[in-house]
């Protein structure tokens, strides 16, 4: 399923602050991605809509199991690219920046081949 590359920035971000903190609420996503509270509430509305998280009456957000597949998906590429970027010898600060732009585009074939090879090299 493929969904804007916003969305999906959203969703990782849940998963992060959700495996940091435990609890996520908006305020948590304001601080973690510096944008507004209007935009922020905007976002949750529309993952919410879209069936990608839910709020409860507190406001703790969860991810959906949709929402969960997309976040998990994006953060390992994050993460990996992120890995790869530094051991090829790119600063930490340009090589996550690249692979928080990379992990979007990549198609899943050239996602699965890179994780094949980057094994196999570290064997």
């Amino acid at each position: 399923m493929k969904i804007q590359e916003s969305a999906e920035n959203y969703l990782e971000s849940i998963l992060m602050l959700k495996q940091e903190k435990g609890a996520v609420r908006s305020i948590d996503i304001v601080r973690h991605m510096a944008f507004s509270k209007p935009s922020i509430s905007r976002a949750m509305s529309l993952l919410r809509e879209n069936g990608y998280i839910t709020m409860d009456r507190d406001g703790l957000i969860d991810l959906t199991p949709s929402g969960y597949e997309i976040a998990s998906t994006i953060y390992e590429r994050h993460q990996m690219l992120s890995q790869w970027l530094i051991r090829l010898g790119v600063s930490p600060d340009v090589a996550v920046a690249d692979a928080c732009r990379m992990e979007h585009d990549i198609s899943a074939e050239t996602f699965q081949k890179l994780k094949e090879h980057i094994s196999r090299a570290g064997d």
